[in-house]
């Protein structure tokens, strides 16, 4: 068995690690198709090895109310991101040279921090740019499940995943929180260093849509156990990027929700940066807000343009998002 078995082999069947783990060994988990053998130390764009790379298991109570109710969430951050965003809101831990925080965990200490929050109330366990660590999601599932626990799995990716690889995620993901970013593949390969954004995201979606459709199924508290939820964070100045996004996300499904955010800030590496080193004027997102409506969706969430204060972690911290 290859190297980073013995992290996970005393909990789940070999048979079963095997299928797992097998993909890292030439991985093409991601768009980027790296092909590196990550089971020996090998390592790609992401900078990502075999291990469990986690930044921080927290409860989280920003995302949105059907996810996190009253109790908040349980998020996996992993560390190290498949996209390399200049503006990253999660910078912290998104880089593919390292980040604060990280840690190479073995799969009991991931059990155990998850199973202690979820002892604590929370209804749910999402996993935090997971693109490139699907493998590792589905081993965490498969291993909680054994154990006896089944929360709500949300699977909270940047949107850039790949069609099969969702689909291999049907039986595992109960909401899915896809990002859709841009709706324009230049200002993707300028902001994200990716040259194909559109047209992957938009088939990854479809892909969810196929599995989930529009409905959020919710349970008697009020809180989703399954859908999906459409992201997306306009920034300061491409508000054409964003009314293309919704056209695009409309072209799926007009009744799909839609979490529309205005709470960007500026990223110490672009706070001189001439349109990403300011947060949103009332204008621009209210322009956005419009085509919102006027496209006719009516499920989903705004946010308040003063959110750009409230939603800035910090993984130095143990809790990041105190």
């Amino acid at each position: 068995m290859p190297v980073y078995s013995h992290i996970v082999k005393t909990l789940l069947p070999e048979s079963c690690l095997e299928i797992l783990l097998k993909p890292l060994a030439y991985c093409t988990i991601c768009p980027r198709n790296c092909g590196v053998d990550r089971l020996m130390g090998q390592t790609g764009i992401c900078g990502s090895n075999a291990g469990f790379n986690i930044s921080s298991i927290c409860i989280h109570h920003g995302e949105e109310p059907a996810i996190s109710g009253e109790e908040g969430i349980c998020n996996v951050f992993f560390s190290r991101c498949n996209l390399s965003c200049i503006y990253c809101q999660n910078y912290q831990i998104s880089g593919n040279h390292g980040s604060v925080n990280e840690q190479q965990m073995q799969l009991p200490e991931v059990l155990a921090s998850i199973k202690t929050i979820l002892d604590g109330g929370c209804h749910a366990l999402g996993f935090v740019s997971p693109s490139h660590y699907i493998p590792h999601v589905k081993i965490i599932i498969e291993a909680l499940r054994t154990e006896g626990y089944n929360p709500v799995f949300v699977y909270n990716s940047n949107g850039y995943d790949k069609v099969e690889e969702i689909s291999a995620l049907e039986s595992y993901i109960d909401i899915y929180l896809p990002d859709y970013k841009y709706a324009d593949n230049d200002l993707a390969r300028k902001f994200s260093k990716v040259a194909d954004y559109r047209q992957t995201a938009l088939a990854a979606i479809r892909e969810m849509y196929r599995q989930k459709g529009s409905t959020l199924v919710m349970n008697e508290n009020g809180y989703a156990e399954k859908g999906l939820i459409i992201r997306h964070l306009v920034l300061p100045g491409n508000v054409e990027n964003s009314l293309n996004v919704l056209r695009d996300i409309s072209d799926i499904s007009g009744s799909v929700a839609i979490s529309l955010m205005a709470q960007y800030w500026p990223s110490p590496a672009v706070k001189d940066h001439p349109a990403l080193g300011r947060t949103l004027t009332s204008d621009e997102y209210e322009s956005v807000k419009t085509e919102l409506d006027n496209l006719g969706f009516y499920k989903g969430w705004v946010q308040e343009l003063e959110s750009n204060a409230e939603y800035n972690p910090d993984f130095e911290r143990d809790s990041p998002f105190l």
